[in-house]
């Protein structure tokens, strides 16, 4: 059957049509291509990149050499999958909300190594100017000014880091809220996420629990309906092992017996002891730890992700190096275990350091932890 003239016409004229149609599609930006999708955020196993852009006194050379894209190969060869990468609000900006290029130099470098090497980052907005999870006082509750500025800050992180595809890169909007009134920290996160899904709708945005991100305070929490959330909590007990000796804490004269599981402190022991270890450590005494214990603590956070559909994230948890060793690797076993029998993915606090870290300040591995932590 042959064509009439003007059907071959709008025969030709559909040709090039879908032959600019094709040329178009393969033209596109290559950042609209591969921006993935949230649902392909899935972590399991992390660590805390901590003391480099958060809570550091490091500056210049030295700021720089602390963590490399040497650092990000070796936790890729180890197994991990993801980080957890803390900044602080006075490493990132000034008082004027400038921001400090050199630190987001450092912070995206971070994040190109991660692309490089296929693991998924979580920028955590760690310390605020108005906010320290153990100051007195914290401005950013009842001061609507530093609230904006707060809001403003994730604006400007947003326009920085918005180039990185939502399956690789996610925001955790604060570390360890401690708000008097769980209402403070519950408005605080509707309105920073109204701000954030303004900007970018699909982006995976962490949110942790009131009173320093506590399992216990998940009940409080209010979660705001949206499917890219991850619920965080944070893990650090019982506390007398975590924090073993700890310079920081009530904790740091205390030099007696410390188990897991078990009697963390027998009234045995604790009636040997001093007057004022007694003192220090007097509500631990004939407290009864082990594996159960531990998974049932965690119940409200896992039990409120099942419910709303969402991942839940244990973003810190670990043991200070002071604690006795047996007991340490027995404690992060447990740990493990209940992460696994729960779909819990997890971070340790942290990669490198001499009190928490899984690398030593000289560069050892703490060999037997890692394996704890990595456990199938």
């Amino acid at each position: 059957m042959s064509l009439k003239p003007t059907n071959l016409f709008y025969m030709k004229n559909l040709f090039f049509i879908l032959l600019a149609a094709l040329l178009i599609t393969s033209c596109q930006p290559k950042s609209i291509v591969t921006n993935g999708s949230p649902a392909d955020f899935k972590i399991s196993r992390g660590t805390n990149i901590a003391h480099w852009l958060s809570q550091s006194d490091r500056l210049g050379a030295e700021r720089d050499s602390f963590f490399q894209e040497k650092d990000i190969i070796a936790i890729k060869n180890l197994g991990f999958d993801h980080v957890r990468l803390p900044i602080d609000e006075m490493q990132m900006w000034g008082e004027n909300g400038t921001r400090h290029e050199d630190a987001f130099k450092l912070m995206t470098n971070c994040l190109d190594w991660c692309q490089k090497h296929q693991l998924k980052v979580i920028v955590d907005l760690h310390i605020l100017r108005s906010h320290h999870f153990n100051a007195a006082v914290k401005p950013l509750w009842t001061d609507p000014k530093e609230q904006d500025k707060f809001y403003k800050l994730w604006v400007d992180l947003s326009s920085a880091l918005i180039k990185y595809p939502v399956s690789d890169v996610a925001y955790e909007l604060m570390n360890e809220p401690v708000a008097d009134d769980p209402e403070q920290w519950n408005n605080l996160v509707a309105h920073a996420m109204k701000t954030l899904r303004s900007l970018e709708p699909d982006r995976i945005i962490v949110i942790g629990s009131n009173m320093w991100q506590s399992a216990r305070t998940f009940d409080v929490l209010k979660v705001p309906k949206d499917k890219n959330i991850i619920l965080s909590f944070h893990f650090y007990e019982p506390f007398l092992l975590t924090h073993y000796h700890a310079s920081w804490t009530g904790l740091k004269n205390y030099t007696g017996p410390v188990h897991y599981p078990g009697a963390l402190l027998t009234k045995a022991e604790f009636d040997t002891l001093s007057p004022d270890q007694q003192d220090i450590t007097k509500d631990f005494v004939g407290e009864e730890w082990n594996i159960e214990k531990l998974e049932k603590m965690m119940t409200l956070p896992v039990q409120k992700a099942k419910d709303l559909g969402l991942q839940i994230y244990c973003g810190e948890y670990g043991v200070i190096e002071n604690a006795p060793e047996a007991d340490k690797i027995r404690w992060f076993n447990d740990m493990t275990t209940v992460f696994n029998r729960n779909n819990i993915a997890s971070a340790n606090w942290n990669y490198k350091s001499d009190q928490f870290g899984l690398i030593k300040g000289d560069g050892s591995k703490r060999e037997t932890i890692i394996q704890a932590i990595l456990k199938k």
